[in-house]
């Protein structure tokens, strides 16, 4: 993880002085003498009440004079117009201005936001950001999600080139006005007329504006969590923030529970929960997470990272004490890993494998390699790349045009595991190395490719293939591997096939990709009509969708649960 440096050092643009052009004088001035003005988070205006100003370390009182109608009437013709959730904002800026009414719909108090935009304040999680995985944003409000939002959308759009749409429903993310604020690079942003038609643009995104990643701030109904499980279902990238402190708050909230899975009540066997040492009745996640990551940001540079949802909340539920890991910035720059307590050595046991991360990334404290050891540092990189394995004697034998098989595959990118999985359903001969220089290909991840020169230079230098695929699903990982050994798409059997996209293998499982093949091959193909298909759960769902991009077909998802199916379209 590269250096960061301390919240104090990172460039900021706040426009503080068009917040002010909109105060009364009186106010104004009191700011500006102020000693602390760069660190004003709000400026609260209530009718006959003395004008506050609030920091990050406390409040002081702006003048001795109360408001007045007409010192409220002041700032309210300097403002832009207020939507449906009483939200103003000031043209080409990030300040928030939020009205208070009486019961006759006139405006009795103001509070004004500074919004700031604080550029390098994900350096510390930049490398999930660049995963591609759904991250989840957590935390009080004022402790910064927004603006990590708003910068995590311009290093996707400018530093990854992303299409990167904003959901942006108050005009918090990218400013008020028909102009974004620079402060989102090169993304774009979709504005909201009215709040509570926020998940009908999240899917008018999707649909009409090819995004790969989705931007959503505020996610707090139960229609925009439904809204952000489509977009997952899609393949699109979700970055997003929700009410809640902790996964906890999460668990607990029947609206937003879905974004974590759902939770459902289940009656275990006696077998079971004999096993378990548990009651009969039990809490467990009801479906996949919509985001995979999630971050609750305790304070602006002091972060906990849940780099598997699905793992903690299964945890949280069973009742276990999650590690969990904490990022924070020291005052030199150097961003730290520590990890609290977590569950007893008898809890691990109960599980198939511990939650405790290991590696050197859950050592402890991250600090920049030195100028002086970078040479030693290359040299390590260098060797990493050949990993020798246990000395074997590599048979060829002539395949059925007179190549070499088995073909040594060396993945980058890829998860192993998924590659074996292929390669002995579909019975290639193909045998995955760790050794770069004695491979006879590579298969890696186009985004990959195109970012990493060593890998390109070493290829070259090698004179060794590279495959690229464009994602990490099961019909490009197959069609690659056999376009890499010259085999024809019907190869392989249907059964075969189906098995591919199955993942614990069962009835249900095949049932449902099996009715997914018949609409395809009999109706939707042949016919050139739709299809939909039975209510299925969503990991079921998910298997649909794969076997129909199989097929280079679209497919889409529609319809609330239970009753959530599929319809597949020609092509």
């Amino acid at each position: 993880m590269s250096e960061t440096m301390p919240l104090e050092q990172m460039p900021i643009t706040d426009d503080l002085d068009k917040l002010l052009e909109i105060l009364p004088n009186s106010i104004r001035e009191s700011i500006e003498q102020h000693p602390q003005k760069n660190q004003l988070v709000e400026v609260v205006m209530d009718l006959g009440r003395i004008p506050e100003a609030r920091f990050s370390d406390g409040t002081a009182d702006l003048g001795d004079q109360p408001m007045t109608k007409a010192d409220l009437d002041h700032c309210i013709q300097r403002v832009g117009h207020f939507s449906g959730d009483n939200r103003a904002g000031i043209e080409r800026t990030l300040h928030r201005i939020s009205a208070m009414r009486n019961r006759g719909g006139e405006i009795i108090g103001l509070t004004c936001r500074i919004g700031r935009a604080i550029f390098g304040t994900i350096t510390m999680i930049r490398e999930l950001v660049e995963s591609g995985q759904s991250i989840l944003l957590l935390g009080r409000p004022g402790v910064g999600k927004t603006t990590a939002l708003r910068e995590i959308a311009r290093v996707l759009a400018d530093d990854l080139h992303k299409r990167v749409v904003i959901i942006d429903t108050s005009n918090e993310i990218a400013g008020d006005g028909d102009i974004p604020h620079p402060a989102i690079g090169r993304a774009r942003r979709m504005q909201v007329s009215r709040p509570e038609l926020q998940h009908q643009v999240m899917i008018e995104a999707v649909e009409n504006h090819m995004p790969e990643v989705i931007v959503i701030d505020e996610i707090g109904t139960e229609l925009e969590a439904l809204a952000a499980r489509t977009i997952a279902e899609r393949g699109v990238q979700l970055v997003g923030t929700a009410h809640g402190n902790r996964l906890e708050n999460l668990i607990k909230n029947p609206t937003l529970s879905d974004l974590v899975g759902g939770i459902q009540a289940v009656t275990l066997g006696d077998d079971e929960a004999r096993r378990r040492n548990s009651q009969k009745t039990v809490l467990e996640r009801k479906a996949p997470p919509t985001f995979a990551i999630a971050i609750e940001m305790l304070e602006k540079q002091r972060w906990v990272i849940h780099e598997d949802v699905a793992q903690t909340i299964d945890a949280l539920l069973r009742g276990y004490a999650t590690p969990q890991q904490i990022r924070t910035v020291n005052g030199q720059g150097n961003v730290e890993i520590t990890e609290e307590p977590g569950y007893t050595t008898n809890q691990v046991n109960l599980r198939e494998s511990p939650l405790k991360p290991t590696g050197w990334r859950a050592s402890g404290r991250m600090t920049p390699i030195p100028s002086e050891e970078s040479q030693q540092f290359d040299t390590l990189l260098e060797q990493s790349w050949q990993q020798k394995e246990a000395q074997t004697n590599k048979i060829r034998v002539p395949g059925p045009s007179g190549e070499d098989w088995p073909v040594y595959l060396y993945p980058y990118g890829i998860a192993r595991s998924q590659l074996e999985q292929i390669i002995n359903i579909l019975n290639l001969p193909v045998v995955l190395t760790k050794d770069f220089e004695n491979a006879d290909a590579v298969l890696a991840l186009r985004s990959q490719v195109k970012t990493n020169n060593k890998l390109r230079q070493m290829a070259k230098n090698y004179q060794i293939p590279i495959y690229g695929i464009k994602s990490n699903s099961i019909p490009q990982i197959s069609y690659s591997l056999k376009q890499m050994l010259n085999l024809e798409e019907s190869q392989s059997s249907e059964a075969e096939d189906l098995r591919l996209f199955t993942q614990a293998g069962n009835d249900d499982e095949i049932e449902a990709l099996e009715e997914a093949r018949l609409a395809v091959e009999q109706i939707v193909i042949p016919r050139q009509q739709p299809v939909e298909l039975l209510p299925r759960s969503p990991k079921v769902r998910k298997m649909q969708h794969e076997l129909v991009e199989h097929y280079h077909l679209q497919s889409d998802s529609f319809g609330e649960e239970p009753n959530r199916r599929l319809r597949i379209y020609p092509a």
